[in-house]
């Protein structure tokens, strides 16, 4: 967005000030109010996105009182709103107030007006990605792909291969770290395929026993084992006409895998102490947080199995390879589980985006959910800080200083998040990153991008 289509609100007093702050900010759509009645009025009729405040407002220009109203009756019709308050020289105690009542940012007189605006463009571009993000998790309601936020290219990859395969019988093997929404996505193919009115039965393979696996998966019939006083119904059966989920198959016992085998090359299973064969149809989705080529030179999974489970292959990235898309999604789960728990948060600090960015998370989706759940709760002011997720500054992933791969990296990283936020738009992304449209096409073919993934963000996320 331009900074002529920005809507800025100045609520100041002061003409002289005010005059200068217009001058300033002369880019934007710049609306002014001189006291708290005036500004809601211009709220409710301009919804700016971010609003530039004094305290000090008549009909106590000297005090704070009447500012700080303003600030939470703003806060209140208008949640999103990011609000910089300025206040005196010297007025900390006041400015961190503002802070923990839900203003976004605080700036103390004498006014600076680069500092100023520097503050002000942070302010509209944070309030701009909040709002794409609103924006995706309305797509995401809607969505088949529900809970799965791809705002990366290569989770765009996975959301269009499920996409692509859901309708066949394919048995899919997906690819990926514990924590990064395994299962979730094979229940994305479940909903996307004709067998989506039957069920999704999911196994744990590393879960259960070795001597019980054999039974859960396939039954058994009464007395074929002691304990076994009546026919059970296993998970394959339970499955006839949907999806049984495989999950960590790497994991299964090698005596088992033979039997395994004979299912999907036959798809008839007998149970355990049972000579009846029995046809199923079922389509099989597996996942493994190992590599399967070391299990196979390792003698621990059978080749042959391999080839039957992965006629297709998914590999899903860990967190820390999702770099456009680890703020949107943890931003969507702060406002779930904030929501969940009654809590009224206005997002992250900067030290806690900063550090949500930076952190390697090794436990992937599930540690940022965790981290978010405990940090909602622990959280005094209006903000997640980087300290109420206990995320520490050495916790933090030192920086590469290999001067051409942080070119490189950081370039790379501000194509996607143009592309993102202009939805695959060329002369927007190339307005924005200061480039002609021919710029812009050389680059996306140095680092392998394509507008088009961007264009149309049917997506959503992890679990």
């Amino acid at each position: 967005m331009g900074e002529q289509g920005r809507k800025l609100l100045i609520v100041e007093d002061d003409p002289g000030l005010l005059n200068q702050l217009k001058w300033c900010f002369d880019g934007y759509d710049v609306i002014t109010a001189e006291d708290r009645s005036a500004a809601i009025t211009e709220l409710r009729r301009h919804e700016p996105m971010v609003v530039l405040q004094d305290l000090g407002l008549p009909p106590d220009p000297e005090g704070v009182e009447e500012g700080l109203l303003t600030l939470q009756e703003t806060l209140k019709l208008a949640p999103h709103t990011k609000i910089i308050v300025v206040t005196g020289n010297g007025d900390q105690e006041n400015a961190l107030k503002s802070v923990a009542l839900g203003a976004y940012d605080f700036y103390q007189k004498p006014v600076d007006t680069d500092t100023l605006r520097l503050l002000v463009d942070r302010a509209f571009h944070m309030g701009e990605l909040e709002a794409e993000n609103r924006h995706l998790q309305s797509i995401a309601s809607d969505s088949p792909l529900d809970g799965i936020i791809a705002a990366c290219e290569r989770m765009l990859q996975v959301c269009r291969m499920i996409e692509k395969i859901a309708p066949s019988n394919v048995t899919a093997l997906l690819l990926g770290d514990s924590g990064t929404g395994k299962e979730l996505l094979a229940r994305a193919l479940h909903r996307l395929s004709p067998r989506a009115p039957k069920p999704f039965v999911a196994i744990n393979c590393a879960a259960i026993p070795e001597n019980l696996l054999e039974s859960e998966l396939f039954g058994h019939e009464k007395g074929a084992f002691t304990g076994a006083v009546k026919q059970t119904i296993g998970k394959v059966e339970l499955a006839e006409g949907g999806t049984l989920f495989l999950d960590e198959i790497g994991d299964m016992p090698m005596a088992l895998q033979a039997k395994m085998l004979r299912f999907l090359q036959e798809r008839v299973i007998e149970r355990v102490g049972g000579r009846e064969e029995i046809s199923v149809d079922v389509r099989v989705v597996c996942a493994t947080n190992k590599n399967p080529a070391e299990l196979i030179e390792q003698g621990l999974f059978r080749e042959d199995l391999y080839y039957r489970v992965c006629e297709i292959a998914i590999d899903i990235p860990p967190l820390r390879e999702r770099e456009e898309g680890r703020l949107i999604l943890a931003r969507t789960l702060l406002n779930k589980y904030a929501k969940q728990e009654g809590r009224a948060l206005n997002g992250f600090s900067e030290d806690a985006n900063a550090a949500i960015e930076s952190y390697g998370w090794p436990g992937n989706v599930r540690e940022l959910e965790n981290k978010i759940k405990a940090a909602i709760i622990m959280a005094d002011g209006k903000q997640v800080t980087a300290a109420d997720l206990g995320i520490e500054v050495g916790d933090v992933e030192p920086e590469s200083l290999n001067l051409r791969e942080v070119r490189q990296h950081a370039e790379s990283k501000a194509i996607r998040s143009a592309l993102m936020k202009n939805f695959g738009n060329i002369s927007r992304a190339a307005e924005q990153l200061g480039v002609t449209r021919p710029t812009l096409y050389d680059l996306l073919n140095k680092y392998g991008l394509s507008a088009e993934a961007y264009s149309k963000r049917s997506v959503v996320g992890e679990e």
